[in-house]
């Protein structure tokens, strides 16, 4: 029962000056609201790349041109990846299912009739559906038969198709690459965003003997794909490959590598580092929002001391202890910051949602949230209420009442 006064006596203070009380839990509103706000963005990036991995595929690795990067694209300006490379990791490689080489340019020129598009070009092999997961959705997909004769054929991205022949059916239908007339033999079932955020479905496949040979004019790849049988046997491969590469290209330390190897656990862990450290900067600014609150929140309070000098000194001559008073100020300390802690809440609750509905930012809203702005509020005011809990109960009540 005494405790129930308490609160009572702390919430009946609290509603008598309301504008006071609000300026109290500013702080803790704001800085509940951006702790909110901030978790979720995290659970949802967090979400986002585990999509991204299973995107990019829990089994698949990708030998890319190029050192000195950790992500893709390939480094255009590297000529030292070949196919020849490729038939190496199959043979020499325990373990490996699907080795797929990739010819790539980016931005290249896509035409039909008066429409034009500028798309990602892939000169691939048969393997390359399967090593992607992705194949035609209408017509055919590229074929060892197209490979050996260097078929003048492509498959098509869902965005290329919309853009150059909107409803109409692409298949069957000719397309010009640098000038090189190409028929449309299928077009490639929808894949969405790539783990870097990009349009896969700008993307068109040709033979890759036709794209090193008609239309590009190389020698050398940008890339390539494997698929391991076994992910638990991916870091002892990706150590072999490595060796293997330094080997044929002739690469001894300290030289840089000329090529990269990308794999799940290296998208998931560059991406979750990026996320941790903008969670830890975020997070850092909202604990100065909620200290700068707490000081706020104690200056108000004693302020308020100092006013209800004759209210403690009529509370102590009709027989309440020093450790009532400072129960009662604790816990008007401690009411100010909860309730701030759910209007903030509500707050982040209601930006959460905004977001979800107006952007594309990833949110996912966790209960861990919640528990931690209380467990915030709770440490706000406690340490901050604590001070002029304890000048109200020192007061001495024969002073106060003079």
């Amino acid at each position: 029962m005494k405790i129930r006064r308490i609160i009572g006596q702390g919430v009946q203070s609290l509603n008598a000056n309301r504008l006071r009380s609000f300026f109290m839990m500013a702080g803790t509103i704001v800085g509940i609201a951006a702790l909110t706000t901030i978790m979720a963005l995290g659970r949802g990036i967090e979400k986002k790349v585990m999509q991204q991995v299973e995107t990019f595929g829990p089994r698949a690795m990708m030998l890319i041109a190029g050192g000195g990067k950790d992500m893709p694209p390939p480094d255009t300006t590297v000529t030292t990846l070949t196919v020849d490379d490729a038939r190496a990791i199959q043979k020499q490689v325990s373990g490996i299912e699907i080795v797929s080489p990739m010819a790539w340019r980016f931005r290249i020129n896509v035409k039909r009739d008066v429409h034009q598009y500028q798309a990602v070009l892939w000169g691939v092999e048969p393997s390359w559906h399967a090593a992607w997961n992705w194949y035609a959705a209408e017509g055919e997909g590229i074929t060892n038969e197209d490979v050996a004769t260097l078929a003048r054929v492509c498959v098509i991205g869902q965005t290329i198709k919309r853009e150059l022949f909107g409803d109409e059916d692409a298949v069957g239908k000719r397309i010009y690459v640098n000038k090189k007339r190409l028929v449309v033999k299928g077009v490639l079932s929808k894949k969405g965003s790539s783990p870097m955020g990009t349009d896969f479905d700008n993307r068109m496949i040709v033979p890759i003997t036709t794209a090193m040979r008609r239309l590009l004019n190389v020698d050398y790849v940008g890339a390539v794909r494997i698929i391991t049988r076994d992910a638990g046997q991916m870091p002892r491969q990706i150590k072999e490959i490595r060796a293997l590469m330094h080997a044929r290209h002739h690469i001894t330390p300290p030289q840089e590598d000329d090529f990269r190897i990308v794999s799940p656990v290296a998208i998931a862990k560059m991406a979750r580092g990026t996320s941790r450290t903008l969670s830890i900067l975020l997070i850092a600014l909202v604990g100065l929002s909620l200290i700068v609150g707490g000081v706020v929140l104690m200056n108000i309070l004693l302020i308020s001391v100092g006013e209800r000098q004759k209210e403690i000194g009529l509370r102590r001559a009709v027989g309440a202890t020093r450790r009532d008073i400072l129960s009662q100020f604790l816990t008007e300390s401690l009411a100010v910051t909860f309730i701030g802690m759910l209007i903030g809440s509500g707050l982040g609750v209601a930006i959460i949602l905004f977001l979800k509905k107006a952007t594309r930012i990833p949110v996912m809203i966790s209960w861990e949230s919640f528990a931690l702005s209380l467990a915030f509020a709770l440490l706000v005011g406690t340490f901050f209420g604590v001070q002029p809990a304890r000048r109200a109960a020192s007061l001495d009540p024969v002073e106060t009442l003079r």
